[in-house]
């Protein structure tokens, strides 16, 4: 079975909700992700993409996303402050990029960014721009149409908006926006001319058929970058509590998310030392792309670490 679903996706077929269902749950963690290996390698090859963030503006959001310990609605004791300065983020971007990153964003806190602070960040990209020669990303929330074109002047080309998770599922997590705000977001980005990167939290209480219809949301959103965070319970969150993911529950759904999307990078993220002892068995189930160095709140990965174990499995960065 395994055989011919490969041949019929590189064939041009796309497998639905109740095929995917099936393949969870008849196939063993082996055969999945052997066949996203092989989905990785064909749509691929060995290519490797690595992108860093910096937590531009941290804390007193207003939203309650019950992960997140930037919230107002939540005692978790993170630093809080305005836009970090030009020079620091300059030179994050300036110091990955001669590490081999091929990527970088600003990441802010908030519903969406303010036309002050706007104003700031589009100085650091100009910054950015004029001293290196990196990629240039950006997560900013739930921006308007304008604030969006600011940032597309600035150089950015990639937009960053997570759905987090299935849209049966994310009124439990967060009641201050919608995901159809979300997704109106994207689909604005996308018009304006970037290239979208969305994903999602594993381990927030999802099912595996709610991380299915993500998958498969973000199909149907022509989104081709998906960075895949494991939940990281933090301490005065709602979700302070979660227990992590099984292992083998680790690497099916990532194997589910390429072979759904097999035109589409699918990246490590947040939450990684979690999975560290089974990151060899990730980039063999479909993963060819990652998040490097610190990640906002939470401790991220050695970037030289990183690109050795990566070399290490045959990847080209």
């Amino acid at each position: 079975m395994m055989d011919k679903l490969y041949n019929d996706i590189i064939n041009g077929k796309r497998i639905g909700y109740t095929e995917a269902i099936d393949i969870t749950q008849k196939q063993n963690c082996e055969a999945i992700c052997v066949l996203a290996n092989k989905l990785r390698i064909y749509f691929f090859g060995n290519h490797f993409e690595l992108c860093s963030i910096v937590n531009a503006k941290s804390g007193k959001c207003t939203e309650d996303c019950k992960w997140c310990a930037q919230s107002v609605h939540y005692k978790t004791n993170i630093s809080s402050y305005e836009i970090i300065s030009k020079e620091s983020a300059v030179t994050q971007a300036i110091n990955n990029q001669k590490k081999g990153v091929h990527r970088f964003s600003l990441v802010t806190s908030g519903r969406k960014i303010n036309e002050k602070n706007l104003g700031d960040i589009l100085e650091i990209y100009k910054d950015i721009s004029d001293r290196s020669e990196i990629h240039l990303c950006a997560s900013m929330g739930l921006l308007s149409n304008n604030q969006l074109i600011e940032l597309k002047k600035a150089g950015v080309e990639y937009y960053h908006c997570n759905l987090e998770t299935a849209r049966s599922f994310f009124s439990e997590l967060c009641t201050t926006h919608t995901y159809k705000e979300k997704i109106n977001t994207i689909k604005l980005a996308q018009e304006i001319g970037f290239s979208v990167c969305s994903g999602g939290i594993l381990g927030m209480g999802e099912t595996m058929d709610q991380r299915i219809e993500l998958a498969l949301e973000l199909r149907s959103l022509n989104v081709k970058s998906i960075p895949l965070n494991f939940l990281m319970p933090i301490k005065g969150t709602p979700l302070a509590f979660s227990e992590n993911m099984p292992d083998e529950e680790i690497l099916i759904s990532l194997a589910i998310f390429k072979i759904i999307n097999p035109e589409a990078k699918i990246r490590f993220a947040g939450g990684r030392h979690l999975i560290k002892h089974l990151q060899i068995k990730a980039l063999r189930a479909g993963v060819n792309a990652a998040l490097v160095g610190d990640l906002l709140t939470t401790i991220g990965s050695n970037i030289e670490e990183d690109i050795r174990d990566i070399s290490t499995e045959g990847f080209k960065l």
